[in-house]
Formats: structure tokens, C-alpha cells, sequence
């Protein structure tokens, strides 16, 4: 088994413990096959009774996955490899959404991308004054995938769509408030309440959860989710875009700045997704087309010169390709959704 996946028993729950401090714990192919089968092998095992996803050291849960990786597999091998990392952490995200023993998560720092993917499946979501939460592939390129389309769409009003172009980061307050975490518990009460989970029934979680946890300051995203509700409003970019520009107030000429620096094409995927994912019968079939879009967008100009200017050259600007959001047309979008060949399309396991 992978060293960047450590795991463990403590009492009747198994850990799992990310272990890839230098990389914010960014997830490998390696890393993903690692859980799943940690996950498989204590699916069906008496002694485990519960499963705790954590991370080792350093300020980061998950900061997604190997972007790096992705992009050269982009610009070296067509995108082949990029596609099986997709295809078996998507697998991965089905299986702890499905798992049938209560899975938590302790979203104790940088949960991003694939550490949101790792951490929204579960029973048990608990955030700390650590905790940043984001899904910033509008800045990269990519698309808010790992299930993202079906969180952010059933978040309250348009917060998901805010969410999902804007790359905001929130801390553990705002996603105790809008529903991403289910508990706020100060790091340092975090061994203990660990600790209890393994030793104590497991139809105690909930109850350990809250006699440790605490009140937590006033979330910035709460105050600002009438202004979100409004002007996120529209399903088309275009339309988000003007009523931002119509109104000359600071957040929203702030918001309206960064949605402008954003990949066009990722944005409008991004809108598409969170609508589509609404009309999933289930999260398999969420997963499905979220697989369709990664196969294709990951060999589209956007990705690899998303990631070049955030962590290649570090120039911070990329030159989009598609330009301008009326480049993107509806077109080009189903293009992107359209049905892969039979046996190409995703499967859980």
C-alpha cells in the first residue's frame, strides 16, 4: 500500500490518513487506489464498524488532485492517463457515497477539488478553524467535478453556481452554514472526539460530534447570500456577467473582476453541469456525466494552459481558448456532454 495513504484500526473504526504533506495531500492514482482498497476490505469486515478519513500532517485535508500529472498526460499521451485518474477516483467518490458503514470526515484544513470529492460523501463532515473550502477549477481550466455537480447544485439558492464559477474559498463556519460540513469542533478537540468514535457505539457519533463541538464565528458567505441569490441567478454566463455589471457596488464589481479572469469555457460547463445533475436519478449516474466532461475537457487548450500559469510559469495569466464567453456555444457544450462509446462510459465499481 501507498506511504501517502496510511491506515489503520482504533477501536472498531478504521482510519484512513492521507499522508502527502509536501503536495497538500493532493491525491495520486496510486493514493486513490490505496482507499478504495482499504474501503473495499473493511466494507465487509465485523471489526470495522465505521471509517475516519483524516490527513497527517501540514494545513491541507486535500488539496485536490495531481494537476501536474494531469497536464502532461494532456500534452504527452492524449489524455489516456488523466482519464484512468478520473475514471478511478470517480469510483472511489461512488463508493464512500454508497458505503454502508458511517464514514467521517475531518476536513481539518485545505479541502479542495478531490479533498472535497473525499470528504462531501460522507455521513460526517466535520470542519475547524483550518478548514478551506473551495472548488477552484474555473482557474485552472478543468470543471468542478469529483461530484461537484450534485452538491453544489442542492445547495440553497444559487450559492452552489457562486460556488462552482467563482472559486470562493470558505472557512469552516460558512460550510457549517450552508450544509457542507455537519459539525464545527475545534481542531484541538479533534484526537478525542477520534478517539471516542473508535471506542464508543457507533450510533454515539453524532452525539460525540456535538458534546465536542463549538459555535462558530459569523460566516462571510451567509451575509452575502442575498446578493448571490440575485445576481447568480441566471443558468446562462452571460447573463450573471451583466447583472454583476449593472451593479456598482463593491462586491459585486469584485465578484464580476474574478469571474472575468475565469476560464469562459469552464464557467459555462460549470452552469450546464449543476443544472443536469439535478435531473440525476442518482450520484452513479452524476458521476457518469461528470466523466463524459473530464475525458473531454481535459485535452481542450483550456486545462493545460490553466495549469501553466497557476503552477508552471506562475504567471497568473492564462490566455483562455475559447476567449470570451459568447465564444462557448451551446455547440460546443454538448459536444463536451454528448455520450461517450459504450465502452468507454464510466462505471462504479
Amino acid at each position: 500500500m501507498s506511504q501517502d495513504i496510511l491506515t489503520r484500526m482504533e477501536g472498531h473504526a478504521g482510519i484512513i490518513s492521507l499522508n502527502r504533506p509536501s503536495a497538500l495531500h493532493a491525491l495520486t492514482l496510486e493514493m486513490v487506489h490505496a482507499m478504495t482498497d482499504a474501503l473495499l476490505k473493511w466494507r465487509n469486515s465485523a471489526k470495522v464498524k465505521c471509517v475516519i478519513i483524516e490527513h497527517a500532517e501540514g494545513r491541507g485535508f486535500c488539496a485536490g488532485g495531481d494537476i501536474a500529472f494531469l497536464r502532461n498526460s494532456a500534452l504527452t499521451d492524449g489524455g489516456e492517463s488523466a482519464r484512468k485518474f478520473f475514471h478511478d477516483e470517480y469510483q472511489l467518490n461512488h463508493l464512500l457515497f454508497t458505503y454502508p458503514k458511517p464514514v467521517v470526515a475531518f476536513m481539518d484544513g485545505i479541502t479542495m477539488g478531490g479533498g472535497v470529492g473525499i470528504s462531501q460523501p460522507a455521513k460526517f463532515r466535520v470542519a475547524t478553524e483550518n478548514t478551506r473550502f473551495a472548488m477552484p477549477e474555473t482557474g485552472i481550466g478543468l470543471f468542478p467535478d469529483v461530484g461537484g455537480g450534485w452538491y453544489l447544485s442542492r445547495l440553497e439558492g444559487r450559492v452552489g453556481q457562486f460556488l462552482a464559477l467563482t472559486g470562493s474559498r470558505i472557512a469552516g463556519s460558512g460550510c457549517l452554514s450552508l450544509g457542507l460540513a455537519t459539525h464545527y469542533v475545534p481542531s484541538e478537540a479533534l484526537a478525542d472526539a477520534k478517539a471516542r468514535i473508535g471506542a464508543e457505539d457507533i450510533d454515539r457519533i453524532d452525539g460525540i460530534l456535538g458534546t465536542v463541538s463549538v459555535t462558530p464565528p459569523p460566516s462571510k458567505i451567509v451575509e452575502t447570500l442575498f446578493q448571490i441569490n440575485r445576481h447568480f441567478a441566471s443558468d446562462r454566463f452571460e447573463e450573471i456577467l451583466a447583472s454583476l455589471d449593472a451593479d456598482d457596488g463593491e462586491w459585486a464589481m469584485r465578484e464580476c473582476a474574478t469571474l472575468r479572469s475565469k476560464s469562459p469555457q469552464t464557467c459555462k460547463v460549470a452552469l450546464r453541469q449543476l443544472d443536469e445533475s439535478l435531473k440525476c436519478g442518482d450520484f452513479a449516474a452524476n458521476m457518469a456525466m461528470e466523466y463524459r466532461i473530464a475525458s473531454r475537457v481535459i485535452v481542450l487548450p483550456d486545462f493545460a494552459e490553466g495549469v501553466r500559469a497557476v503552477i508552471v510559469d506562475k504567471d497568473n495569466a492564462p490566455q483562455w481558448n475559447p476567449a470570451t464567453p459568447g465564444d462557448v456555444t451551446d455547440e460546443y457544450l454538448d459536444a463536451i456532454f454528448a455520450p461517450l462509446p459504450v465502452m468507454e462510459e464510466w462505471k462504479p465499481l
